[in-house]
């Protein structure tokens, strides 16, 4: 991880520009009523480098933000405003976070795969 430089500001607004782009008219007015201007917050497992991981969308207990050590979206709950309270290492576009939550809310039922952080110890091949 020697060669990781955290994401600029200005790099993030080039995603968030560009995913608003992609988005369908539904998904960029949801996009329009949950999102903040990028913070950044803190997350105890990985987010301690470089001041924490930018969040750009907050409703109710969730939080979307960009994972910029896997170079993508996630959503995660928090608790307390600042702190991210999961870690996840999806790789989303900001256009599938937000949908992904747009449908968690639709549906009542959140089911998007998710992926962990890295497992320590050796690897386990087959």
């Amino acid at each position: 991880m020697t060669d990781w430089k955290p994401i600029t500001e200005v790099e993030l607004w080039d995603k968030i520009m560009e995913a608003e782009g992609r988005m369908s008219p539904r998904v960029f007015r949801f996009w329009e009523a949950v999102r903040i201007v990028p913070e950044k917050w803190r997350e105890a497992a990985f987010g301690e480098m470089d001041g924490g991981f930018w969040v750009v969308a907050i409703i109710g207990r969730k939080a979307i933000w960009y994972n910029d050590i896997e170079d993508g979206f996630n959503c995660s709950s928090y608790y307390v405003v600042g702190t991210l309270a999961e870690y996840w290492c999806n790789q989303d576009g900001l256009e599938i976070a937000v949908q992904n939550l747009l449908s968690t809310i639709d549906t009542g039922l959140d089911t998007v795969p998710r992926l962990g952080p890295p497992v320590t110890g050796p690897y386990q091949s087959k």
